[in-house]
């Protein structure tokens, strides 16, 4: 979990720096890329206006700061529960 929380915020430093020049689409590969090698799984990145990112994870941001990249863990599903015993 706490390399889970690393790799976030290493995202949500280091992308304020790349923005410029690179489009929302080629900046969530670069995290998705990051994300994997750390073995992060379980999860989505999903490109979205300004606005919409309010109380979400922001791990970067793209076309001069108008739209983010928002992070969430997906949560598992759970296989049907196991039948009680009778």
């Amino acid at each position: 979990m706490w390399c889970h929380h690393a790799v976030v915020l290493a995202c949500v430093w280091c992308a304020p720096m790349a923005h410029a020049a690179k489009s929302c689409e080629e900046l969530a590969l670069e995290i998705a890329d990051k994300l994997k090698a750390a073995g992060v799984k379980d999860y989505s990145l999903e490109i979205v206006p300004n606005e919409l990112a309010v109380g979400e994870k922001v791990v970067g941001s793209c076309e001069g700061g108008t739209r983010k990249i928002t992070y969430a863990r997906e949560k598992k599903k759970l296989e049907s529960p196991p039948a009680k015993k009778p």
